[in-house]
């Protein structure tokens, strides 16, 4: 594809620039606005943004370490058939994402079937031998997943990749929406759209129905849930202050906590107390210095093994990493079909493995129309957008391929989906993901209508990572 966003399906409009249905009464809304209002509303909401702190960090950047995440006023709008198709495949991907870590770490049926081949265990460094033979609290590996979709037609969505290690992105969905319901409270009454403010309790709700087995609830007590975050300089720092803030949960960090009595205590002006679920979002690698990095001072030295003796439920389990490898995602139609005994209903994007010789092969023979990805890359780092890269960064890609291929996978260059954003020029078109969330536990798979739409504010281009200057929208889900 080309960087013309004409050549793609528009969202809003259809090919004789007539108003899809979705937006009908959006746009009737926006067609009464005075345009001057409008942009001074967009410079408020950027304004609120930097005020509450909604920002995000930049590794390696000392010029601009902490960013504001751009915020786009036109949302992004599903209809309600479309959300209901969405959904059934989100819970049947999300279950088949469990039930293969479980197999995993236990029997790994999946790999004596031939299905998914051993190699792709092999110095993966997401695979967790410390979790063989252990089943967490309520069988629940992922707790929290976030699966990345893309539009590429009327009724054509895609997975593009699966985020079940430490999925981020929420806070900014809610804070859209709170945004927006702000600045334009009579937009509401026009137009019905399912809520999204209520995820917190739900996260709550569902972390505190997986409580460990050492948990005694007899007299009452309800489950205490922590948020462990790896502090003030992480770049989803605002997001765990957030969360927590939100659900009523402590916001610790590892120096915050020991283990004391066979349980992990935190500390507070009484002394320590216990805690039954944390909800972590620091990397399996420094979760536990005796297990994992020695070095590490984020982690909390011997929660591994009061995890493995049933004294707390960590979510999302360590180990649930491997899922996000971009190789391994190449299979999930196979895993799908494993463990649901269903065709999957939303189709991956064709990949191609550059460990294996042959795709090796064609993906250097046509590097040019291809975008490359590292198997464990996040962010939008790392990776090559062949139409619109130049001849040496094409070389300098290809020499990297050719000395480590098994760190690549290949995958075409997708007609992206559009949608406006808000310009001074008036409505522009831009690509988009969406990035829903889905929420697990032994009561079932709740997922919040719509998720995070990610964009890519610059014309012609296909990254929508903040890390790479892209922005957000509010995603609405209209109600029947």
């Amino acid at each position: 594809m080309s960087g013309d966003a004409s050549a793609n399906f528009d969202e809003m409009y259809d090919a004789n620039g007539n108003v899809r249905p979705a937006y009908e009464d959006y746009c009737e809304w926006y067609d009464e606005q005075d345009r001057t209002i409008l942009r001074r509303k967009h410079e408020e909401a950027e304004s609120f943004f930097r005020r509450t702190g909604i920002t995000f960090n930049v590794y390696g950047q000392d010029d601009a370490e902490e960013r504001l995440i751009p915020f786009d006023p036109v949302p992004r709008i599903i209809t309600a058939s479309e959300w209901r198709r969405l959904s059934r495949g989100i819970e049947q991907r999300v279950r088949a994402l469990n039930a293969f870590l479980h197999d995993l770490y236990h029997r790994q049926e999946i790999i004596r079937s031939g299905r998914v081949p051993e190699w792709l265990l092999h110095g993966n460094e997401a695979f967790l031998p410390h979790m063989s033979g252990f089943t967490p609290p309520g069988n629940v590996y992922t707790h929290i997943t976030g699966i990345d979709l893309v539009r590429t037609g009327k009724d054509d969505f895609m997975v593009l990749e699966d985020n079940a290690r430490t999925p981020s992105g929420v806070s900014y969905m809610l804070e859209n929406r709170e945004t927006m319901m702000a600045m334009f409270p009579e937009l509401f009454t026009r137009v019905s759209v399912a809520p999204v403010s209520n995820y917190p309790r739900r996260l709550a709700r569902s972390l505190a129905a997986c409580p460990p087995p050492a948990f005694d609830g007899s007299n009452g007590r309800k489950p205490v849930v922590a948020v462990l975050t790896p502090g003030i300089y992480n770049s989803a720092y605002y997001e765990h202050a957030f969360l927590a803030d939100q659900m009523g949960a402590e916001l610790v960090e590892g120096t915050d906590l020991r283990v004391i009595d066979g349980r992990v205590q935190m500390r507070t002006t009484l002394g320590f107390t216990p805690i039954d679920v944390i909800y972590r979002r620091v990397d399996d690698e420094y979760l536990d210095p005796l297990t994992f990095n020695p070095d590490s001072v984020l982690g909390v030295p011997g929660i591994m093994d009061v995890y493995r003796a049933g004294g707390i439920t960590i979510a999302n389990a360590p180990g649930t990493g491997v899922a996000d490898d971009k190789a391994l995602y190449s299979f999930m139609p196979e895993i799908v079909e494993f463990y649901t005994g269903e065709k999957p209903l939303l189709p991956n994007v064709e990949t191609w493995r550059c460990m294996e010789p042959d795709s090796l092969a064609y993906v250097l023979d046509n590097i040019e129309d291809l975008v490359i990805k590292e198997v464990h890359g996040s962010g939008g780092y790392g990776m090559l957008i062949g139409p619109t890269s130049s001849k040496r960064e094409i070389a300098k890609f290809t020499a990297k391929l050719r000395a480590n291929p098994h760190n690549y996978i290949a995958q075409p260059t997708l007609s992206l989906s559009t949608c406006p954003i808000f310009t001074k020029k008036g409505l522009a078109p831009r690509h988009v993901d969406l990035r829903p969330f889905a929420l697990m536990s032994p009561n079932g798979i709740d997922i919040t209508p719509g998720g995070l739409t990610r964009v890519a504010l610059k014309r012609g281009s296909l990254v929508v990572n903040s890390s790479q200057g892209g922005g957000t929208k509010d995603s609405w889900v209209l109600e029947e």
